[in-house]
């Protein structure tokens, strides 16, 4: 009997079976790579959109001089435009790093820590959380606590 058969007939008769999942398996570190993967791209993109957003929330909040106010806006608009698009474009290769652990942690109740943790405390313009799939992009990462 060859070998493919040998195997063929001891998976049809249980012996290879797979162990089922847990009934409490995590999905959380597939979830956070998936999440990333699509939304780095996004952070990406929008980076010049949220840099404007972060200096006119800093004007507002933060009482700087007048000099700061006339002179920082245009080198902080390519400084944190630069942040945000390098943060965006780690924030899709760590998702990218997060997949495969992801699934294979997916049977088991462990997860891996966030490999880049920024996206979850940087305040952000679009923020929607329901549990399945967390929408979080335009994330301001010069200010990220």
């Amino acid at each position: 009997m060859s070998l493919p058969r040998c195997l063929a007939l001891a998976l049809a008769a249980g012996l290879l079976a797979l162990p089922a999942a847990p009934a409490d398996a995590s999905p959380k570190t597939l979830k956070r790579s998936i999440e990333n993967l699509t939304q780095g791209p996004v952070d990406t993109v929008t980076a010049p959109v949220t840099a404007v957003w972060a200096i006119y929330n800093n004007m507002r909040s933060i009482g700087d001089s007048t000099a700061v106010r006339i002179f920082y806006p245009l080198p902080g608009f390519a400084w944190n435009t630069m942040v945000n698009a390098g943060a965006g474009v780690l924030r899709t290769v760590t998702g990218v790093m997060e997949f495969v652990p992801g699934i294979v942690l997916l049977p088991f109740e462990t997860d891996l820590d966030p490999l880049f943790d920024p996206p979850y405390a940087a305040p952000s313009i679009v923020n929607w959380e329901n549990g399945y799939y967390d929408l979080k992009v335009m994330n301001d990462y010069t200010t990220a606590g």
